[in-house]
């Protein structure tokens, strides 16, 4: 195989794929690139068999060449070698030549390097996946149900289904859950054209986070194809393929209460800045917990004591607090965390009790939910 190219694009094409090789892997293959060049241009693969990344350069853009095709095949190269030498070729024209026995030649004006490549053949094909569970969501949004979600998964591996984020469809409307049994993140989404009946999938968090970082600043609407083990999201010119948690995704609705005794309703900015000073002394305190208590006149008290260290008291003028005189104790982080998925001005915050799970969401809208599990202090 031989071609030309520019080399501004085909790093483009490989920050893409490179996000799904990994180090760790025990598929020596894996540790490397797959390029497949035809005439309409340069296929990149990336993958560490969880998560797999296709990008695609176009031979010709809007009238400009970007890849001169000399000769069609597909080679490995060592995935971190391949892109360093890319990184820091001196010009931006780029010829890439295999010969016999995989050797490969990277020439850019006077720098020649020469790489042993593998057989393309032996690298893993892509997943195969049927249409037929198809949605789009338009790129913004899908990064703020990644955001206001993917936080909340387990980092724990006892129970692997939790570190993934569990996305339903049911009655034209998409629901995202994250859990790790101590909190819980919901997003609701209502969509066009969803495929018809119900039907949900565990997306793992980790390939969510690296999906985020692909669509970047990207203004495309996302293609998404669910399928039973893998889900493939679709933009711009890259694929990107993640593997799918086995086992069943816990009933979290049950979680959530119906009625609350306690309702406060305040600035969220304000108290997440006051959970953050009182979380300065918390933090000596191997659980970092905060306490919020409502006193008379719409305050909001929240303190946090370190026996070695001190004690801290703030109050917060809230917009209002309806039902009964409440005490309760949280994790600062925890509560930081849903504060700022939540991100609105005004949030409320709903009590059931000292040691039930309390919710915070927008006073606006329902589309996010949080759902905290206090600590017993006393």
């Amino acid at each position: 195989m031989k071609f030309e190219i520019m080399r501004d694009r085909l790093l483009d094409g490989l920050n893409d794929v490179m996000k799904a090789v990994s180090s760790k892997t025990t598929i020596p293959i894996l540790t490397g690139i797959k390029l497949e060049i035809t005439e309409e241009g340069l296929h990149l693969t990336g993958s560490d068999s969880d998560i797999t990344i296709q990008s695609f350069i176009k031979a010709e853009e809007n009238g400009e060449q970007i890849i001169r095709v000399i000769e069609e095949g597909s080679i490995v190269v060592q995935a971190r070698m391949f892109n360093e030498i890319v990184r820091k070729l001196p010009t931006n024209d780029v010829e890439i030549e295999v010969n016999d026995n995989y050797q490969t030649h990277i020439r850019s004006g006077k720098s020649g390097f020469h790489l042993i490549g593998l057989d393309a053949s032996e690298y893993p094909l892509l997943p195969e996946i049927q249409d037929d569970r198809q949605f789009v969501i338009p790129a913004d949004l899908l990064k703020s149900i990644v955001r206001e979600t993917v936080f909340a998964v387990s980092t724990s591996e006892s129970r692997p289904v939790l570190t993934g984020v569990h996305w339903k469809v049911s009655d034209g409307e998409l629901i995202c859950v994250a859990t790790d049994s101590h909190r819980l993140a919901r997003r609701k989404t209502v969509l066009e054209q969803l495929p018809e009946g119900e039907y949900s999938v565990v997306i793992p968090g980790k390939s969510l986070n690296e999906l985020s970082k692909i669509i970047g600043d990207s203004s495309e609407p996302v293609h998404i194809v669910m399928t039973q083990q893998q889900v493939l999201f679709k933009t711009g010119n890259v694929l990107f393929y993640s593997r799918l948690l086995e086992g069943n995704y816990p009933d979290t609705s049950r979680l959530i209460p119906n009625e609350y005794k306690t309702t406060v309703t305040l600035n969220g900015k304000a108290l997440l800045q006051a959970i953050d000073r009182a979380s300065l002394l918390a933090r000596e305190e191997r659980n970092n917990i905060v306490r919020f208590t409502s006193l008379e006149g719409n305050v909001v008290e929240i303190s946090s004591s370190s026996p070695e260290v001190g004690k801290v008291e703030e109050e917060i003028q809230a917009t209002s607090i309806e039902g009964e005189e409440l005490k309760i104790s949280f994790s600062a982080k925890y509560m930081m965390d849903a504060l700022k998925a939540v991100d609105e001005q005004d949030v409320m915050v709903q009590f059931t009790g000292a040691m039930r799970p309390f919710i915070i969401k927008s006073a606006h809208d329902d589309s996010i939910l949080q759902l905290i599990l206090p600590v017993r202090t006393y």
